[in-house]
């Protein structure tokens, strides 16, 4: 899923307007990570904190995850995602919910019993914990003492090259720090073109901030 800049060409000219911030690929956000920072200030994180300031948005992608909750993705040219849930995805409506991920780690099971080991009935990708080398995770999706299933969906992603469709399957962690807390979004990922799709399927590591609505705005 990263590096969307890497050997692309320029944006496309005069490229629509993407999602609830109405910014099209090229065009700019500018991020306020300074409240965070004071969140988490004196507490070692798993990545270091985004430093914020103009993001450049190099892919855009969107998901319906039924009801009334719309994924935006954008994707700078330096791997950051910002992650807005809104009602529908349309501009200008209320935001729900914003977040900031960096990638942190990669997986590609090499067979059914690797697999099966991340997502078999006991696997490790849905249990209440999850151990990342000594960093303990609580799952924050899903209740009881048992494994909880994964979030799916289909995430349709645009960049300069084209659009290409991403099976997702996701399990949301977490843990405190300070006054905030880290997250830890584990994603199994399948891009669905019949060439790609061929190629199997990896596991993405992404850690997270939680922003307020007022940290981001189009530039």
């Amino acid at each position: 899923m990263f590096g969307w800049g890497a050997g692309s060409e320029s944006p496309r000219a005069q490229a629509p307007e993407r999602g609830p911030l109405g910014v099209a690929l090229g065009g700019g956000i500018d991020v306020d990570t300074l409240s965070l920072q004071a969140t988490l200030a004196g507490h070692e994180t798993s990545v270091p904190v985004p430093a914020g300031g103009m993001m450049i948005v190099a892919a855009y992608g969107e998901a319906r995850l039924g009801g009334d909750a719309h994924l935006a993705r954008y994707y700078g040219d330096d791997d950051t995602i910002l992650q807005v849930m809104t009602p529908s995805g349309r501009p200008g409506e209320d935001i729900l919910d914003v977040s900031l991920y960096r990638p942190w780690d990669s997986v590609v099971p090499a067979g059914a019993a690797e697999w099966s080991r991340w997502r078999g009935p006991q696997g490790r990708i849905g249990q209440p914990r999850f151990d990342a080398d000594g960093t303990l995770f609580e799952r924050f999706w899903g209740d009881g003492p048992g494994q909880a299933d994964l979030v799916e969906f289909v995430e349709d992603i645009d960049d300069a090259n084209g659009r290409r469709a991403i099976h997702q399957s996701c399990m949301l962690y977490a843990r405190p720090l300070g006054e905030g807390r880290e997250m830890l979004l584990l994603n199994i990922e399948r891009d669905l073109a019949a060439r790609a799709a061929s190629e199997g399927a990896s596991i993405e590591f992404l850690i997270g901030y939680g922003l307020l609505p007022a940290d981001i705005r189009r530039l």
